[in-house]
């Protein structure tokens, strides 16, 4: 089945389900006649807000992402627990409304009667859902192709595994050779060995493969490095058979098929609809922060015009979204041609090259002001890896492996990796920093946008952290 078809029919499922179930629940607490009533309660319109509550809170606990393998135990589980919270938080709020106009009343419990309606209505929706979905896959329609890459047990125990279970919606189209050798002549289940790890790009065309499983044997983990490059373009999701002791060890965080442990190491970055509600909050928050921050940037400016000769603002080439140049804007907090005779380098602890009112602003983060004009262009966001310059992303492409994955999302003002490590100083600082951005690539999303804006606003308000 189709993301997008999924989408919509669990959207669909969902608005039926939630509005059943207010439907039934006001109609047993106001039209049963069973409870006593002060006033005539509305109905359309608590129905309407009810359904967007529980959209919000299903869109924040990921309830609306892609389904692979999940178990439908599982999901039941998380709807269970978020519809917990949620009750939770409507019984409080119903509570402190009783308490502020001194109304004592013993029918707020009636809103466990909701939650049970609610819960039954809604999971048996979800579960009718999976199941036409599992039907759908088990009969042929919208199912994957898949390419095993290895020639070994590993490789066999996995084919294995999907053969049996058809409701994965994966059929294997080839074996792919991790060391050049294999051929056609080799073969398990039918299917053959089709190429090597060097064809991967055409095998992927040819097949039109969706998804990649890699069996490895423990000597093989560089090739891993390799085909990462190599996929980047594609439009495929790579999975890869852990050793047992990442495993056992806690090292490699696993999704299961039916009870072979699998590492998602190329998932789906933020879906689409997520991406636009990104940028319209990009949008919103940055105007909101140029309009309220007007009168701090008028004294920040005539500050640094006073304190040192040179432009008022900082203007510099950097590297945006899939590797697109742009222009960033800062307030300058360096004295002017910082870089005339030493060429880029990075800031350091102390540097001697910013001005004293360079390093409060610094301090405070108004130099990064400015940038909000960045976010309203469309070139940057307010979470997102740090823009780096060519000269360094070319510079530290060749040295790191991975570095331009972090081209993939749009550049932030603020990162995870900014609100968990110091300013770059070494090369070391940048190899830490990449692995904060790539966990940040590969969980992005609104959630943890949010829980990023928060650490950096506590890090400004209480200066913690590394400053020049």
């Amino acid at each position: 089945m189709a993301k997008k078809l999924e989408k919509i029919l669990i959207l669909a499922i969902d608005f039926l389900t939630i509005n059943l179930a207010w439907i039934l629940f006001f109609g047993i607490r106001v039209q049963s006649g069973w409870f006593a009533l002060i006033i005539m309660p509305e109905f359309f319109i608590p129905m309407l807000v009810i359904y967007f509550y529980w959209l919000i809170i299903f869109t924040f606990v990921g309830m609306y992402r892609t389904w692979f393998a999940a178990s439908r135990f599982d999901e039941i589980s998380t709807l269970f627990k978020a519809s917990f919270v949620g009750i939770f938080i409507l019984f409080f709020l119903i509570f402190l409304d009783d308490y502020t106009h001194s109304v004592s009343s013993a029918n707020r419990i009636l809103i466990f009667i909701y939650w049970g309606i609610f819960l039954g209505l809604v999971s048996g929706g979800r579960l009718f859902i999976r199941s036409f979905q599992r039907n759908l896959l088990i009969r042929g329609i919208g199912r994957k192709n898949v390419l095993i890459v290895g020639f070994n047990s590993k490789a066999k125990e996995v084919h294995d595994q999907l053969l049996k279970h058809k409701a994965l919606g994966l059929d294997v189209k080839g074996y792919v050779s991790s060391n050049g050798g294999g051929s056609a002549e080799d073969n398990y289940k039918a299917v053959s060995v089709i190429g090597t790890i060097r064809e991967i790009e055409r095998l992927i065309d040819e097949t039109n493969a969706q998804e990649i499983i890699l069996a490895l044997e423990k000597d093989d983990q560089d090739i891993l490095i390799r085909l990462i490059s190599k996929c980047d373009q594609k439009n495929v999701r790579i999975k890869i058979v852990p050793d047992l002791y990442e495993i056992l060890s806690g090292q490699a965080k696993t999704s299961q098929i039916y009870g072979m442990p699998l590492i998602d190491i190329m998932p789906q970055l933020m879906p689409e609809w997520e991406k636009k509600l990104k940028r319209l909050f990009d949008i919103i928050i940055s105007l909101l922060i140029l309009i309220v921050t007007l009168p701090v940037c008028i004294i920040s400016a005539i500050a640094i015009k006073f304190d040192s000769k040179g432009p008022l603002f900082f203007r510099q080439e950097r590297c945006g979204l899939n590797g697109k140049s742009f222009t960033i804007v800062k307030f300058r907090s360096m004295f002017s041609d910082a870089e005339k005779l030493s060429g880029p380098v990075w800031s350091k602890k102390n540097d001697p090259r910013i001005t004293r009112v360079g390093k409060f602003i610094r301090r405070v983060r108004i130099d990064e002001i400015p940038q909000m004009y960045n976010v309203l262009k469309g070139e940057m966001s307010l979470v997102g890896p740090r823009p780096e310059r060519p000269f360094f992303v070319e510079k530290l492409a060749d040295e790191i492996l991975y570095y331009k994955r972090r081209l993939k999302v749009r550049p932030g003002i603020t990162g995870w990796a900014q609100v968990k490590h110091k300013y770059d100083e070494s090369l070391e600082d940048v190899k830490i920093k990449l692995r904060y951005d790539l966990f940040y690539i590969e969980n992005m999303s609104l959630r943890m946008d949010f829980k990023i804006i928060l650490r950096t606003i506590y890090i400004v308000l209480f200066g913690k952290g590394h400053y020049n």
